[in-house]
């Protein structure tokens, strides 16, 4: 049977977690599977997270969204790389077909308050960072003459000249981001104003087209530092991938805004830290080797 599960588990990694690193034991990672689990331990410790619940059926969600309000996130309870997550979701008409989509990736799914905020995936042990990232949803610039449809093949091309593919995506002008850039009233024809920012998609994941950007560790202050580290040792993670979205930024103190730790990855994907857009690669070489040195419980399956 151990075979089994070992043959398994190394045909799901190669066939979907290609780039994802395998430092946590088994127990850890059965600990982080579920955002329902990620959330009572949030709450457990008292770390800032959003409101939700796990639900089969989808009358809960219309419940829930009656007594909080929108805006809402709608994801599978069991998922991965932001698969079949939609938000912002701010309407009854948006909620039912997010619900809907979700499904296909999990039965029961999870509804939660969405923040509006910036976007954070923090690296990091017990003891130190090995790499913070802001994520961006898909986006270009105005520069005042061109379309935006050419702002894209601008945006692409730079992209490749900077060698982030296949890690970072082409952005694509598909019906998903015709549909999106239609909600702000603009089409792949407008011309957006100089230094105008348009967002082309509402998800941050890779895929659609969005990007990272290195933040400089020295600047986030020591309460962030230590709360992402009690973190990982609430998980009794050797190193975790925390998503967390601060209404201002992640330079300013949590104490001082409203903040939301969204989960965690037990096996993060750590090769899109090597593809910023913005910002320059860092080295986390030495700390990749501190952590290949651990001994591993059931390393080999799910």
């Amino acid at each position: 049977m151990r075979k089994l599960k070992a043959f398994v588990y190394r045909w799901i990694s190669e066939r979907y977690m290609n780039g994802c690193s395998n430092y946590n034991s088994l127990e850890v990672r059965k600990g982080c599977r579920s955002k329902e689990q990620g959330r009572a331990i949030f709450a457990k410790n008292g770390v800032p997270h959003a409101r939700g619940l796990i639900f089969l059926w989808p009358w809960k969600a219309h419940q829930f969204a009656k007594e909080h309000g929108f805006p809402l996130v709608i994801k599978p309870n069991v998922s991965g790389y932001s698969r079949g997550s939609y938000f912002p979701i701010n309407s009854y008409g948006e909620l039912w077909k997010a619900i809907f989509w979700a499904k296909i990736w999990w039965p029961t799914t999870v509804i939660e308050q969405y923040l509006k905020g910036a976007n954070y995936r923090v690296l990091t042990t017990e003891e130190e960072y090995v790499s913070v990232i802001r994520r961006y949803s898909p986006f270009v610039i105005g520069n005042g003459k061109d379309k935006i449809s050419k702002l894209i093949d601008d945006e692409n091309e730079t992209r490749q000249k900077m060698k982030l593919y296949p890690v970072i995506f082409p952005i694509r002008k598909n019906d998903p981001v015709v549909r999106h850039l239609k909600k702000q009233g603009l089409t792949l024809a407008s011309i957006p104003d100089d230094k105008e920012h348009i967002e082309l998609f509402h998800r941050v994941a890779l895929s659609p087209g969005g990007v990272v950007e290195i933040v400089d560790q020295a600047a986030i202050p020591p309460e962030n530092t230590e709360l992402f580290k009690n973190v990982v040792t609430m998980f009794d993670a050797n190193v975790l991938g925390i998503d967390v979205i601060f209404e201002k930024d992640i330079t300013v103190s949590h104490k001082d805004q409203k903040c939301i730790f969204i989960e965690v990855n037990s096996r993060p994907y750590m090769k899109m830290h090597h593809y910023p857009r913005y910002g320059k690669a860092e080295d986390f070489s030495n700390v990749l080797e501190k952590l290949d040195t651990l001994d591993i419980s059931d390393k080999d399956i799910f």
